[in-house]
C-alpha cells in the first residue's frame, strides 16, 4: 500500500534500518537514529542502482514522490537521472562563479593580514569593484571589464586607491587561474593603464634650521604633555599612530627599548587604533638617555593608565591626531609646506646618513622600512643591527641637544664625536 503522510510522520525507529515502501521503486528509509530518507530503486543499463531522493522532513511525501517521477521520465528516455543531478549540481556551481564569489574566497584564503586590513580591503573591493563586475562569471570577464571601475576610480581623483585596487583585482584572477577557474589571466595586460601618482615628500626643514626648531619646541607654552610627544617624535622619528597609541606595556624601562608590536588591541570608539608597527612586524626601538627621561615625566602623570599618550578629555582614549602638527603650527610653522610631525623622520634619516656614521641597514631598520629587494630581504630581514642603532639613536639624541646651543652639522658633529 501507499504511504500516507501520517504513516511517514508516525514511522518509528527500530534497532536496526528498515524501509517502508511507497510504490514505484521509491521507499523510506528508517534509521534507528530516528532519521528519514527517501531512496529511489530503478534499474538502467540492465542494472539495478539506488538513488537519493532527500531527507524527511525537509523532503516531503509529495515532494519525493516528485522527485520519483521525473527520475523515471529520465530512465524512459534513456538517461541515468544521477548523472542528470550531478549535471545540474556541477552547473550551479559553475554558474555561482562570479567574480564577487571568487574574490570573497581569495580573500578568505590571505591569512597574512591583520583583522582590520582584511576588513579595509574587502570594503574597498564592495565601494568600488563589485556593483560594476561582481555579478559577471569570473570567465566572462575581459580586461576592459577589469579596468572601467578601476579607471573610475582613477577618474575620481584617488590615485593610490586605483593603484591598490589594480593589485587586488589582478591577484584576484590569478587565484582564478591558479584554482583551475580560468586559463588565462587579463589582468595582466592592465599593465601601465593607471597612471602613477606625483609622490608627495612630508615637508621637512633644512638641516640647517634645526637649532631654529628646537629653540621654538623648548619655548613652547602649551600643553607640557604635547611638549614632551613632540620631543619624542623628533627623538625617536617614529610615525604618528605608532607614537599615539602607545601602550605602556611596550616600554621596558630597565633596557631602555620600546616595542612596537604588529598590532594592538583596539580602543572602542578610536578609529585604526589598532595599528601597531606599519610593516605589521614588531619594530624595536633603542631609547636614549634623553627619551628615558621624557618617558619617566609622563609615567608620573599616565603612569595608572594604559595607554602613554591618554587625550586631554579622557585617559582612556589617545591624544588628537593632529596635536603634533597643531603645535608646530603654534610655533610658526606652514605645516603643509615646511615641517610636520612625519617631517621629523626626514631630517634624522638625513643627519644620521650625513654623519658617515651608520650603516645603511641600521638606518633602514630603525626608520621601519621595508626592504624593496626581494633577494636581498630575505637574508636581512631578522638582522636588527639593535647594538648598532642603540648607539645611533643615542648620538641623534646628543646631536639634538648641541643644536639646541647653536647650530652644528651632522658632519662636523660626527668627527667630534669620532674623537672623543
Amino acid at each position: 500500500m501507499a504511504l500516507t503522510d501520517i504513516k511517514v510522520r508516525s514511522a518509528k525507529p527500530a534497532d536496526k534500518e528498515h524501509s517502508l515502501t511507497d510504490g514505484d521503486g521509491m521507499f523510506l528509509l528508517v534509521h534507528p537514529n530516528g532519521s528519514k530518507y527517501w531512496r529511489l530503486r530503478f534499474r538502467f543499463g540492465g542494472k539495478q542502482h539506488l538513488m537519493a531522493l532527500g531527507v524527511y522532513p525537509e523532503v516531503s511525501l509529495s515532494d519525493a514522490r516528485q522527485k520519483r517521477d521525473e527520475a523515471r521520465k529520465l530512465v524512459a528516455a534513456g538517461i541515468d537521472p544521477r548523472q542528470n543531478k550531478r549535471a545540474i549540481k556541477a552547473k550551479q556551481l559553475d554558474d555561482e562563479k562570479t567574480f564577487e564569489l571568487v574574490a570573497r574566497a581569495w580573500h578568505a584564503d590571505n591569512k597574512k593580514w591583520s583583522d582590520s586590513h582584511a576588513e579595509r580591503i574587502l570594503k574597498n573591493l564592495a565601494d568600488n569593484i563589485f556593483p560594476s563586475i561582481g555579478n559577471i562569471h569570473i570567465a566572462d570577464l575581459k580586461t576592459r571589464d577589469l579596468l572601467a571601475p578601476i579607471k573610475s576610480v582613477e577618474r575620481s581623483g584617488r590615485l593610490e586607491v586605483a593603484k591598490r585596487l589594480k593589485q587586488r583585482v589582478t591577484a584576484i584572477m590569478t587565484y582564478a587561474v591558479q584554482n583551475g577557474l580560468i586559463d588565462y589571466n587579463p589582468a595582466q595586460d592592465m599593465a601601465g593603464a593607471i597612471m602613477p601618482g606625483k609622490v608627495e615628500h612630508r615637508p621637512a626643514l633644512a638641516l640647517e634650521r634645526l637649532h631654529e626648531l628646537l629653540g621654538r619646541i623648548d619655548g613652547y607654552k602649551g600643553r607640557q604633555f604635547t611638549q614632551w610627544a613632540i620631543n619624542l617624535t623628533l627623538l625617536l622619528f617614529v610615525r604618528s599612530s605608532e607614537l599615539r597609541f602607545a601602550r605602556w606595556p611596550e616600554i621596558d624601562f630597565k633596557r631602555a627599548l620600546w616595542t612596537i608590536p604588529a598590532e594592538r588591541e583596539p580602543i572602542p570608539g578610536v578609529k585604526f587604533s589598532e595599528r601597531g608597527s606599519k610593516m605589521h612586524t614588531p619594530h624595536l626601538v633603542p631609547l636614549s638617555r634623553q627619551a628615558l627621561e621624557i618617558f619617566q615625566k609622563i609615567r608620573e602623570v599616565s603612569g595608572r593608565c594604559e595607554l602613554v599618550f591618554i587625550g586631554d578629555h579622557s585617559s582612556r582614549k589617545p591624544m588628537s591626531e593632529g596635536t603634533v602638527n597643531k603645535a608646530l603650527q603654534t610655533m610658526g610653522y606652514d605645516t603643509k609646506v615646511e615641517v610636520c610631525g612625519h617631517g621629523f623622520r626626514t631630517m634624522a634619516c638625513s643627519s644620521l646618513i650625513e654623519s658617515g656614521l651608520w650603516s645603511k641597514d641600521a638606518v633602514e631598520r630603525q626608520m621601519s622600512h621595508q626592504e624593496r629587494n626581494g633577494v636581498r630581504a630575505a637574508y636581512i630581514h631578522k638582522a636588527e643591527h639593535l647594538d648598532e642603532r642603540r648607539l645611533m639613536l643615542q648620538w641623534w639624541a646628543d646631536y639634538l641637544d648641541v643644536n639646541r646651543e647653536k647650530s652644528v652639522s651632522p658632519f662636523d658633529f660626527a668627527k667630534l664625536h669620532t674623537l672623543k
